[in-house]
């Protein structure tokens, strides 16, 4: 004999309370009385009921699925990270979540912005777009769209991190401990005052983690010095090696005649590749020259454990998820309206940061930074 689907008369039938009672309890509405509760449970228990989530989006004319597109899934772990809060707030609701890997290329980002859409998600999060004509893409198809950490000019809904209090944090803290000779190591174009794509990229991540670290270092009469400041990538997709730039600069910085007495990488991949360096030249982290990382996904791993700016990965991803919750549950007859979240940072101290070298030290210190764990 063939098991006909549970329903939910079927629940209330077996519970004793109506059916406006049962989905109540389904949706956690309204009050029930606790032992009514317990009743209700236990018939959808016994009765093997579950909800029809097609049934229930065809009803709201919703799929009440969203498609992530991620920039990458490897070498950077943010990413995974940021996938991770997606998926645990979208579970939490009852949504799906449509994962696109698109390894930083815009014709395959692209490509699953249009898959998304011929499968009818009701959203799409980018994390973070290759391609800015891309999330136009979407937008003119009707969805809603949350771009995450690297928004575009495109005007959506943003969830982003505070990326220059977190790099100041950084640098106060290494100049608390009386360095003074601070190299940095970041993404961006070439350090040129009069640039004007230079003046644009201070608005970007990387541009509020350079302005962090200059700013603090200004704001203490620390003179900025160009030798001791390289841009580059914070990691290649096309091979394994991503040791890289951060190796690369790190070398240079150790053969100046008066080399830094700490680095500031602005990725957590960047400061492997200078620990690498920092190792060949035999010398000792964080005794002879510290080093501070950002993002808070290698760092725990590595040897000595990273002192880092910690990213809160999985709270971007459920922010993003948020956004697209609350959107869907406003009436539609109401005007646009962007939504902005914005994140906080947290500096987490391990080993690899130290006092200045002694023959470095200043004769005067300044008290240590404030927003950071110590581990």
């Amino acid at each position: 004999m063939e098991k006909r689907n549970v329903t939910l008369k079927d629940v209330a039938r077996k519970a004793g309370v109506s059916t406006a009672t049962v989905a109540r309890v389904l949706h956690d509405q309204g009050y029930i009385a606790e032992e009514t509760r317990k009743q209700v449970e236990a018939a959808i228990r016994e009765t093997g009921y579950r909800i029809n989530v097609v049934a229930q989006g065809l009803r709201k004319q919703q799929t009440l699925t969203i498609g992530h597109i991620l920039h990458s899934i490897m070498p950077n772990p943010f990413y995974a990270g940021v996938a991770l809060g997606v998926e645990q707030e979208a579970m939490k609701h009852g949504w799906s979540v449509l994962m696109i890997n698109v390894q930083g290329d815009a014709r395959r980002e692209r490509l699953g912005v249009e898959t998304l859409i011929q499968r009818r998600v009701d959203a799409i999060l980018f994390t973070s777009a290759v391609d800015e004509t891309n999330v136009r893409l979407a937008l003119d198809a009707g969805l809603q769209v949350v771009q995450v950490q690297q928004p575009t000019a495109i005007p959506t809904h943003q969830v982003t991190v505070d990326n220059y209090v977190g790099s100041a944090a950084a640098v106060e803290h290494l100049i608390s401990l009386g360095h003074r000779r601070i190299a940095y190591i970041g993404a961006g174009p070439t350090y040129v005052h009069q640039d004007p794509a230079f003046v644009e990229c201070l608005k970007s991540v990387e541009g509020e983690r350079f302005s962090g670290y200059r700013d603090t270092l200004q704001k203490y009469q620390i003179p900025v010095d160009e030798q001791l400041i390289a841009f580059g990538r914070y990691y290649t997709l096309e091979h394994d090696d991503n040791s890289g730039d951060g190796y690369t600069y790190t070398r240079q910085f150790l053969q100046l005649d008066r080399r830094p007495t700490a680095i500031f990488a602005t990725c957590d991949i960047l400061a492997t590749g200078a620990l690498q360096a920092i190792y060949e030249r035999s010398l000792r982290v964080p005794d002879d020259i510290s080093i501070i990382g950002f993002d808070n996904t290698y760092a725990p791993y590595l040897t000595p454990p990273l002192t880092t700016v910690e990213l809160p990965m999985t709270d971007i991803g459920k922010a993003a998820v948020r956004i697209v919750l609350e959107q869907g549950q406003q009436d539609t007859s109401t005007s646009w309206v962007q939504h902005q979240v914005r994140l906080s940072t947290r500096l987490v101290v391990r080993s690899s940061t130290g006092v200045a070298p002694s023959e470095h030290a200043p004769t005067t210190q300044i008290a240590p930074t404030t927003n950071m764990m110590k581990e």
